[in-house]
């Protein structure tokens, strides 16, 4: 018995990061989300994303690597953490070349309608405007990758496309501390041309959680896959 609740919670945790179940849907529904680049062998490219931010403490950390570096990436934002305080790091992702698109806290947005999907997004869109002065790119990330038809129909009524990333190209450790220098090894060794990677400055529900390992992997992560011949981009939109 006890099996099998450690064998249905291994199961769902696995849903829950990285959603497989709703590609059927998404394969009948549309083709256009991005969960990989197509390769470009002439200018071989990785894109680097980051989930849940801003994070006041981490993310500007993030953008001095990034500037360093000088490697654009693309930013998913949650509207909670968007405040009068975290306007200037967003108007800085803006200033620096980096694209900012829209991300979601929690994995039930999936059930509203297309109707409630969208004036959500539009609401958030907004304020990005409003606070930062640049309006996001038409890219929506779900929470976990958890998505319906519901949602593709409000991307569908907003002209946006649903990001995703490729596989086995995130940051989650598998109940192990998260390491900035192990995770940079990881990646490392399995992009590709074309790959989506996802590592999170922030956290869904925490607004300033600790998120060092993702500076110190980004600014690991990008001299390693250049040595491989792999520029660094942000996604088209």
């Amino acid at each position: 018995m006890l099996f099998l609740v450690a064998a249905i919670s291994a199961g769902v945790l696995f849903l829950v990061h990285t959603a497989p179940v709703p590609f059927a849907l998404e394969a009948i529904h549309r083709g256009d989300s991005l969960w990989r680049i197509p390769a470009n062998p002439s200018a071989p490219t990785v894109y680097l994303t980051y989930d849940d931010g801003p994070n006041p403490e981490a993310t500007p950390m993030l953008l001095d690597v990034l500037r360093a570096e000088g490697a654009a990436a693309t930013f998913f934002l949650i509207d909670a953490h968007l405040t009068e305080d975290t306007a200037a790091i967003v108007r800085r992702m803006f200033d620096e070349g980096h694209a900012v698109a829209l991300h979601s806290g929690e994995r039930w947005l999936m059930l509203g309608s297309a109707g409630e999907i969208a004036e959500r997004l539009t609401r958030a869109a907004d304020r990005i405007e409003q606070l930062a002065g640049s309006r996001p790119c038409r890219l929506f990330r779900p929470h976990g990758g958890w998505r319906s038809a519901t949602m593709y129909g409000a991307l569908d009524r907003l002209g946006y496309r649903l990001a995703g990333w490729s596989w086995g190209r995130w940051d989650w450790n598998w109940w192990r501390r998260r390491d900035g220098a192990a995770l940079a090894n990881r990646l490392a060794r399995r992009i590709d041309d074309g790959d989506i990677v996802v590592i999170h400055d922030g956290h869904h529900i925490d607004p300033r959680p600790d998120r060092r390992y993702a500076v110190e992997a980004t600014a690991r992560l990008i001299p390693a896959l250049r040595a491989r011949g792999l520029g660094i981009g942000r996604l088209p939109c």
